[in-house]
């Protein structure tokens, strides 16, 4: 196998595996499915050993495959990463940039700007992956995931793009209604509609001053959805009340379609507020393409 072909079915293993399907990879690569089964097969007679289980509905790795991909995706980065210093110094960032990002956040304050971006560094494709499932960048063989809220202890690089500040909001026909809430307390007797995704229902928080500890409220209604835009949208439409931050509502509250609520108190989503972070690993700080979004992002001022 020459180093060329050896190379692209490296490539091929690290997206089937990521992926959990030949097509996919296929896909990505403008490579029919089976052919990506056939190099990573030789692949396998090269190394002497089986590196994934296939079956009908699923790929998965081995447990040969599991520590070979740890290895080889070090290896692709380290690769990809001298060829982007390489060429990036004589012409500007180039490339695939590979960015993730939850969905209503990435939709909202990540897509609109990649045009202007891109159009600064034409040699640079972007990978825009949008999803609010838990993503490790080192395993996805993202450059970068935007991460809202608690950090999880790891080894890691977390920059911090903007705090987050959260609103209790209703519409002005709901509150015209069901009248105005004045307590925390009295949310018990509106119908607030709630996030529910893959860690349950979404508690609401709230707190008077902000050494204060925040104290969870009961709230109860009749939608839960794990899409925060239906729910924003339900609430536009006079269905109930909502708990999100402003980098959500804030075009909401500005055209007065939504109207806060218990301006008194804080509100929060957990018992404490975190803010927004992007994440890497600590290797992708030295790429050019990742410093040269970074900084575009930050200069930009997301809220």
């Amino acid at each position: 196998m020459s180093n060329d072909v050896q190379l692209l079915s490296l490539r091929l293993l690290v997206r089937v595996a990521h992926s959990g399907s030949f097509t996919a990879a296929a896909h990505d690569f403008d490579l029919p499915p089976s052919s990506v089964s056939r190099r990573i097969s030789a692949l396998e007679q090269t190394l002497g050993q089986r590196l994934l289980y296939r079956h009908s509905r699923a790929v998965r790795l081995t447990e040969v495959g599991q520590r070979y991909l740890s290895q080889v995706s070090e290896a692709l980065t380290l690769l990809d990463m001298a060829a982007d210093e390489v060429s990036g110094t004589a012409s500007g960032p180039r490339g695939v940039l590979r960015i993730n990002a939850p969905v209503a956040y990435g939709r909202k304050h990540i897509a609109p700007l990649l045009e202007a971006f891109q159009s600064r560094y034409p040699e640079l494709e972007v990978e825009l992956t949008l999803t609010d499932a838990f993503v490790d960048p080192v395993q996805e063989g993202a450059d970068m995931v935007v991460r809202i809220g608690m950090l999880e202890d790891s080894s890691l690089v977390a920059r911090e793009l903007s705090p987050q500040r959260f609103v209790i909001a209703a519409s002005p026909g709901y509150l015209a209604r069901y009248g105005t809430p004045e307590r925390p307390e009295d949310l018990a007797d509106h119908n607030c509609l709630v996030y529910k995704g893959t860690r349950g229902k979404q508690p609401w928080y709230v707190r008077r001053e902000s050494h204060e500890a925040f104290r969870a409220i009961e709230v109860h209604g009749n939608l839960r959805s794990n899409n925060a835009e239906s729910l924003i949208e339900a609430a536009i439409n006079d269905q109930g009340v909502v708990l999100f931050p402003t980098w959500l509502l804030q075009d909401a509250l500005n055209e007065r379609i939504l109207v806060p609520m218990l301006e008194g108190w804080q509100a929060a989503n957990q018992p404490r507020i975190d803010g927004i972070h992007l994440i890497f690993p600590e290797n992708r700080l030295r790429s050019s393409k990742v410093g040269a979004f970074v900084d575009y992002l930050l200069a930009h001022h997301l809220n």
